[in-house]
């Protein structure tokens, strides 16, 4: 071997072992990743089965509010609905109070009163419900909304369903019970407004998350942009006797990277 050929060699040695290490690394983070991804979606699954189980039933009070394009300060029709769920029946409604033209009260708002009844329905639910039998599921990092520490999941629908979106949940990092999503509905909701883009935060109520507050943006030639913004007030829920605590079965959270 001559003194030009040992000292390529000579040379070429640390890239290659740059080129090892960096391969191994990306292996461990892979792996990381893997982990995060399996602990968490296991632990979301589990938080909704949960809530599942021990939820019997609640009533609340919803206040719909329409705005047409840029006025978010007026808005152009209202609805107060006394909601009532019961698990093995869905949703009902009973509306309490309503103002504004019938084209947004009855083509926009009773049709999305509509379909969250629909979904609701126990033939329907456990095809619409945040789970891995519906999304793929992966962690992007960790965020802190309203206080707590939180699980930054994307989801994407495993199948075209009216029920599923293309979004972003955020879990609690302890719990993995749902503190926010955001997405696009894969279907509109009235023929008179586009597919939404929509917002929807939760808080523990009596041990289990509950909407809040949710907003839904969307377009249309019709309408042009038609924000709704909805605010849960006054649950009254009802637990299964039997499953008390069961919210809080979810696996013990592990750590998450903030890549």
């Amino acid at each position: 071997m001559d003194t030009l050929t040992t000292i390529r060699n000579q040379a070429s040695t640390p890239r290659l072992v740059g080129v090892f290490l960096l391969a191994f690394f990306s292996a461990i983070a892979s792996a990381a990743q893997q982990g995060d991804n399996a602990s968490v979606i296991q632990g979301i699954d589990a938080s909704v089965n949960a809530r599942d189980l021990g939820l019997a039933g609640y009533t609340v009070t919803e206040h719909y509010a329409v705005f047409r394009n840029q006025d978010q300060v007026h808005p152009a029709a209202e609805m107060m609905v006394k909601t009532t769920y019961q698990k093995d029946v869905g949703k009902s409604y009973a509306i309490l109070s309503e103002s504004g033209p019938s084209l947004l009260r009855k083509q926009v708002l009773e049709t999305i009163l509509d379909n969250e009844k629909r979904m609701t329905q126990p033939a329907n639910r456990a095809l619409a419900v945040i789970t891995s039998a519906n999304y793929g599921m992966a962690v992007k990092g960790a965020e802190t909304v309203d206080g707590r520490h939180c699980v930054v999941v994307a989801l994407a629908p495993k199948r075209e369903s009216p029920y599923l979106f293309n979004g972003t949940i955020w879990v609690d990092a302890q719990d993995y019970s749902i503190v926010q999503l955001q997405g696009i509905a894969s279907k509109a909701p009235s023929v008179l407004t586009g597919p939404a883009q929509v917002t929807r935060q939760y808080a523990t109520i009596d041990g289990l998350p509950m909407a809040t507050h949710a907003k839904a943006v969307s377009n249309s030639w019709l309408l042009g942009q038609t924000t709704i913004k909805i605010d849960y007030i006054g649950y009254e829920i009802k637990l299964r006797a039997n499953t008390a605590g069961a919210a809080t079965t979810a696996p013990a959270a592990a750590p998450v990277s903030s890549r």
